[in-house]
């Protein structure tokens, strides 16, 4: 089975990447992976403090993909699968896509405002030409009617 792999971090266009990984895979059979990368930096305390933050940090991630995956899983028809993982996102998103066969597409979201369209889709787009998988960039401001229509 083919999945869909959309990262889930705290930008406003993860919403729009989330929903069209859902109604492709939905329209096509496939599947979504739901990965969250917890940048190291935010560890760097003492070590009983990091601890602390590091599982919040998880606690907050499984609750907005409860969110999503509640909605998937309603709407969709697609029980999403979340892996959450510690280090540098993009380098976590590569091995990740490395590590799982079934991914079949990279899905990020763009910002809109005028700084571009966000970190992970600068760094990404720069060597999509080496990745084994496509990358599929949503704007940030589709509407939800122009995504139903062009999934």
């Amino acid at each position: 089975m083919r999945k869909f792999l959309v990262v889930l971090d705290d930008s406003r266009e993860c919403l729009n990447a989330m929903r069209f990984a859902a109604m492709r895979a939905a329209h096509t059979g496939g599947g979504v992976e739901i990965l969250s990368v917890i940048p190291p930096d935010e560890f760097n305390h003492w070590i009983g403090v990091g601890e602390v933050m590091r599982e919040e940090a998880r606690e907050r991630i499984e609750v907005h993909f409860e969110v999503f995956a509640k909605w998937m899983r309603d709407r969709q028809g697609i029980d999403p699968e979340l892996v959450i993982r510690e280090g540098r996102p993009v380098e976590e998103i590569l091995a990740r896509i490395h590590e799982n066969s079934e991914i079949g597409v990279l899905v990020l979201g763009a910002g809109t405002d005028k700084k571009g369209p966000g970190p992970l889709v600068t760094q990404l787009t720069k060597s999509a030409g080496a990745l084994p998988i496509p990358i599929t960039i949503v704007p940030g401001d589709l509407s939800k009617e122009k995504l139903e229509a062009i999934t």
